[in-house]
């Protein structure tokens, strides 16, 4: 007589995300990009080009730089452009 077989549990690990949703549209269009060198994020929205761009702090994650992106973009009177303010 055999032993039973144990039953394999995968750990599954969460991702970070890629694509965030866009403050103006909606949609799940928005990409950060992280320039090391420079010390600059950029964020854009590939759907309708709302941009942004800020220092880098060195934690900085792409994670909470989509952060600030939506605190500028909620923080402003007419949500006009967060371009404009950020740069």
């Amino acid at each position: 007589m055999g032993r039973r077989r144990r039953k394999v549990v995968k750990i599954v690990k969460k991702k970070l995300p890629v694509f965030f949703l866009c403050p103006r549209c909606g949609k799940n269009a928005v990409r950060v990009t992280m320039n090391k060198k420079l010390g600059r994020v950029t964020v854009v929205c590939g759907f309708c080009n709302l941009s942004a761009s800020f220092e880098m702090s060195p934690p900085m994650a792409p994670v909470d730089a989509y952060c600030l992106f939506v605190d500028n973009y909620y923080g402003m009177e007419g949500h006009e452009e967060v371009a404009a303010r950020t740069r």
